[in-house]
């Protein structure tokens, strides 16, 4: 087998030259709760209750500015139309793909950098994929999103901006908005404190009232956040990116596992469990002559014997500058076969938009390379 390590471009983890901040960074509308929001309005001896009309145009209306709030003053528009924007965040590419039934959007921040949302409409839900940070610091070796290290954290306005945008375009084609995963570019908990005011301000029921059980938090595996995820007080669903049962392959495929070996993860998804009662999801990118072998799934199936979890297969989508590639179908049901065998619950989901570079990180590294390019035209 070809070393993960050896296959993958060098390229720095981090990238301290773009990071700025949080203090730099413009302040939006969606990076506020509730409660902050009613603070800045009392500063303005504004009621209470406007805060709440404001909020109810944001989360129930989806109101892309100011202008769209006609219940309230015209004076209080302009005001906070003048020093507090609703999004940071603007739209720079759609991307279309399933017979629509798949939305990949480019977003630009306000500091200019580049992140990617993914909206899934599926007969009986209708799911939005959300980025937490430009670039990410694991460096997964089979993941786009890494490639050129981490730049910044996301603000909570930020992911929220990216939901709201979610089910503005569900609504447009006859949709509702159902479930958040925590699945696009980043480490959400590395991104902790951001992530969870983003929970907070989407399970409000003041709100978009969606439910935590709807909302999942991914992770490759940061065991101390693991164990902070079970204390919350919202109940969401925990994912984590397996990939790999034991430490000598993981750690090739996942090097956060250098840190957090199997053992010390699989111990705190078990605290999580007891403490919580919630079944965790095992992700595994499933890669042809990697992590594919049947000796490899029984492995897999005796590290999760006796847990209260679900293996979700997700048959690798390729990048195109990496070197992986997805089994053929027969390899793919054998794998999830012996898992099952074992008494594994295992579902294989396929990766939906393979000619929309819908790879995490994937459509924003091809955006960028265009954009470096000297004869390129405006991205989108």
């Amino acid at each position: 087998m070809e070393s993960a390590t050896q296959a993958r471009p060098k390229t720095p983890n981090i990238v301290l030259a773009k990071r700025q901040t949080r203090a730099k960074r413009p302040l939006g509308l969606y990076d506020l709760t509730l409660p902050e929001l009613e603070a800045r309005l009392g500063k303005k001896r504004l009621p209470t209750y406007r805060a709440r009309q404001i909020w109810g145009w944001l989360y129930r209306q989806f109101a892309p500015d100011y202008a769209a709030m006609t219940t309230l003053p015209v004076e209080l528009r302009a005001d906070l139309s003048a020093e507090l924007p609703i999004s940071t965040m603007e739209t720079v590419q759609i991307r279309s793909a399933d017979d629509g039934e798949t939305l990949k959007t480019l977003y630009r921040t306000g500091d200019g950098e580049l992140v990617e949302t993914v909206l899934m409409l599926y007969p009986d839900r209708a799911t939005v994929c959300v980025s937490c940070q430009v670039g990410c610091a694991v460096g997964c070796a089979f993941c786009a999103t890494g490639l050129g290290g981490l730049t910044r954290n996301l603000s909570a306005g930020e992911m929220v901006a990216q939901v709201v945008g979610a089910a503005r375009q569900a609504r447009e084609r006859g949709r509702s908005l159902t479930n958040l995963v925590m699945m696009g570019m980043g480490e959400p908990l590395h991104n902790y404190a951001e992530t969870m005011k983003m929970v907070a301000i989407l399970h409000d029921p003041a709100g978009m009232n969606l439910g935590a059980r709807r909302i999942t938090i991914s992770t490759s595996g940061v065991v101390p956040r693991i164990d902070a995820l079970a204390g919350e007080p919202w109940p969401v669903n925990l994912a984590v990116s397996l990939h790999a049962p034991t430490d000598a392959l993981r750690d090739q495929l996942v090097p956060i596992n250098r840190r957090y070996p199997v053992t010390e993860l699989m111990a705190a998804c078990s605290r999580y469990i007891e403490r919580t009662g919630r079944r965790v999801s095992f992700e595994y990118a499933l890669m042809r002559g990697i992590n594919d072998a049947d000796a490899t799934a029984r492995e897999l199936a005796v590290l999760l014997r006796g847990e209260l979890c679900h293996v979700n297969i997700i048959p690798l989508n390729p990048v195109d500058v990496l070197p992986y590639e997805r089994p053929d179908a027969v390899g793919i049901e054998r794998f999830a076969g012996i898992l099952r065998e074992a008494g594994i619950p295992t579902t294989v989901r396929y990766s939906r938009g393979l000619e929309i570079d819908a790879a995490c990180g994937q459509l924003r590294a091809k955006a960028e390379r265009l954009a470096s390019q000297p004869s390129a035209g405006p991205i989108g």
